[in-house]
């Protein structure tokens, strides 16, 4: 009787924990079922109140984010524009040109991160990838490559591109979670390195990753660095400062996973980072 008792307990216990770890990790739809009129039921009633309550909240928060994201779109675009016609012009003294340049360069960098915002906006808003058919990840990465070639030689650095798989994957969407990944570990890597470029399979998953000789991600940061505008700078490097990087280009990364039904994943060890995503193996089209 004890143990029918104990497993009574346990069960809905380990589902509600189960529920709220997933809900932990961005599934704010997860429920727990309750069929009884005991106590353990009317427990977990409230924890389904409370997840519902917290799918309000993220879904408000999402919608404010999006809202304020497309509401300053115009007005630095107009304000970009303006500082770039002035500059056209050549009228003004060189501090003042310097001065404007300054500006334009900042404006251009608020652009980014509201587009990025907005991109972050519908994905969590359920978007998902639109499948093709990709021949090659590993073409796909030689591409996303020459787009960082004057980066990379900037660094003294290689890379090298190992395995390849094909399948149905947003092929937009890979290089631009690519090139995060890439441009991620171009900040980070030591000067003279060597950057390796991974497709693998694995079971029924792809992964593309970017691994990286540097200095070792703490392991308390490792979970944190697809958190938005989450900075690992000072963790992951002591004398890199990237001033100009607003912590949501892994953000991104994740995004993109989700969008696929996939997910992400990073390590560092001894010196090597490795960063990537994790996407469900396709040989059929993906709507």
């Amino acid at each position: 009787v004890s143990t029918f008792v104990t497993r009574r307990i346990v069960k809905p216990v380990q589902a509600m924990k189960a529920a709220s770890q997933r809900i932990a990790g961005g599934r704010y739809d997860e429920r727990v079922q309750v069929t009884g009129e005991d106590e353990l039921s009317e427990l977990g009633r409230s924890f389904n109140r409370m997840a519902h309550e917290l799918a309000r909240t993220e879904e408000r928060r999402r919608q404010l984010i999006g809202d304020v994201a497309h509401e300053l779109q115009t007005p630095l675009t107009t304000l970009t524009t303006s500082i770039e016609l002035a500059l056209l012009q050549g009228r003004y003294p060189p501090d003042i040109a310097d001065l404007l340049g300054s500006n334009l360069e900042e404006l251009r960098r608020l652009t980014g991160i509201i587009r990025d915002m907005l991109f972050l906006s519908h994905a969590d808003s359920g978007k998902r990838a639109q499948g093709q058919w990709v021949p090659s990840l590993a073409a796909v990465a030689q591409l996303v490559l020459e787009y960082h070639e004057a980066a990379l030689a900037d660094a003294q650095l290689s890379v090298d591109v190992r395995g390849d798989a094909a399948g149905y994957y947003d092929d937009g969407l890979i290089k631009r979670a690519l090139s995060n990944l890439l441009g991620n570990a171009t900040r980070f890597a030591d000067k003279g390195s060597t950057i390796v470029v991974a497709v693998a399979t694995i079971g029924d998953w792809v992964e593309l990753s970017v691994a990286n000789r540097g200095s070792t991600i703490e392991p308390a940061d490792l979970p944190r660095l697809f958190d938005r505008f989450y900075r690992a700078d000072a963790a992951r490097s002591q004398g890199h400062h990237h001033h100009h990087h607003h912590g949501l280009g892994l953000s991104i990364v994740a995004a993109i996973a989700r969008m696929h039904g996939g997910g992400v994943f990073a390590n560092s060890a001894l010196g090597e980072t490795r960063i990537g995503i994790r996407l469900p193996q396709r040989s059929e089209g993906a709507g």
